[in-house]
C-alpha cells in the first residue's frame, strides 16, 4: 500500500516540520525566494508545496486555496507527514478602524464562523494561536519596525455574501448576485466591529482549531489588504506590504526552538 497522501500525493520525507501556509499558489515563489535550497513536492489542484532549507532549517511552504474545506484537507495531510509548526501568511479585511492598508494583523485567536471546524468539534471549542508563535511574530515585526497589531480574527465562509460594500451614511450594500443579502448578515458585521474584532479572513479558524486538536503549533499573520465593509476597488491592495509580511513570518519561524 502506498504511503502517499490521497489528495496532495506527498509521501514521508516530502514535508518539513515547519510549514508556511498561504492561499494563493503564486505566493509560494515569494515565500521561498530567499531559501538556500528548495524542491517542488506537490502541484495538485490548489495545492502547491515546496520543501527546502534556509539557514540550516528545513522548511516547507504550501498553498491551501480559498476557505476552510480545502485548508483542512491540506492541514490533515501535512500533519500526517510530520508537520509540527505552521504559520499562515495571508490577506485580510480590516475591521479595527485603527488599521491602515498594509498593516500586519497578528492573530491571537479566531471567531470560528465557518462550517468545517464545526464538523470537527463543538462550536464552544476555542481557536487559539500558539503563544510561542504569537510572541515570535510580534518580536519579528518589532525588529523590522513594521506596523503590526495583535487581536482576534473573524474567520468566515462565503466571501461575497458575508462581506459588504460601504454605502453612504454608514450603510452597507450587498456584494452578492442581484443584491442578495439577508438582514442578519449586516448585523453580523456590526456585531464583529462592536466586539473589537481585528480583521477577517477565511482560513485561520480551521487552522487554529486543527492545530489544537492534533497537538501542533500554529499562528497567522495577514496583511490588511482592504477594509470591511469594503470602500471600493481603489481600497484593495493584495500586494501592499506582502514582502514585509513574508519577512516577518520567516524571521519568526526561524527564531522558534
Amino acid at each position: 500500500m502506498s504511503d502517499a497522501q490521497p489528495i496532495t500525493g506527498c509521501s514521508p520525507g516530502d514535508i518539513a516540520e515547519r510549514v508556511f501556509l498561504c492561499g494563493d499558489p503564486a505566493r509560494i515563489d515569494r515565500i521561498t525566494e530567499g531559501w538556500d535550497s528548495k524542491r517542488e513536492v506537490c502541484a495538485a489542484r490548489e495545492y502547491l508545496i515546496v520543501t527546502g532549507e534556509k539557514n540550516g532549517v528545513a522548511l516547507s511552504a504550501a498553498s491551501h486555496g480559498i476557505g476552510a474545506p480545502s485548508t483542512a484537507v491540506l492541514i490533515e495531510e501535512l500533519i500526517k507527514l510530520g508537520a509540527k509548526t505552521m504559520i499562515r501568511i495571508g490577506n485580510s479585511g480590516g475591521l479595527d478602524p485603527k488599521l491602515e492598508l498594509g498593516d500586519l494583523a497578528i492573530t491571537t485567536g479566531s471567531v470560528r464562523d465557518d462550517g468545517t471546524s464545526k464538523a470537527y468539534v463543538i462550536p464552544e471549542y476555542p481557536a487559539v494561536a500558539h503563544w510561542e508563535i504569537v510572541g515570535a511574530l510580534v518580536g519579528a515585526a518589532a525588529n523590522r519596525k513594521v506596523r503590526a497589531k495583535t487581536g482576534v480574527t473573524w474567520s468566515l465562509d462565503a466571501f461575497y455574501v458575508r462581506n459588504a460594500v460601504a454605502g453612504p451614511n454608514d450603510t452597507m450594500q450587498s456584494m452578492s448576485v442581484d443584491g442578495y443579502w439577508p438582514s442578519h448578515l449586516e448585523a453580523r458585521i456590526r456585531d464583529m466591529q462592536q466586539a473589537r474584532i481585528l480583521n477577517c479572513e477565511m482560513e485561520t479558524g480551521i487552522l487554529l482549531t486543527l492545530a489544537s486538536l492534533f497537538g501542533i503549533r500554529a499562528g497567522a499573520i495577514c496583511v490588511v489588504s482592504d477594509r470591511t465593509p469594503w470602500p471600493g476597488p481603489n481600497e484593495l491592495d493584495i500586494n501592499r506590504n506582502m514582502t514585509a509580511c513574508i519577512d516577518v513570518a520567516t524571521e519568526a519561524m526561524l527564531s522558534l526552538t
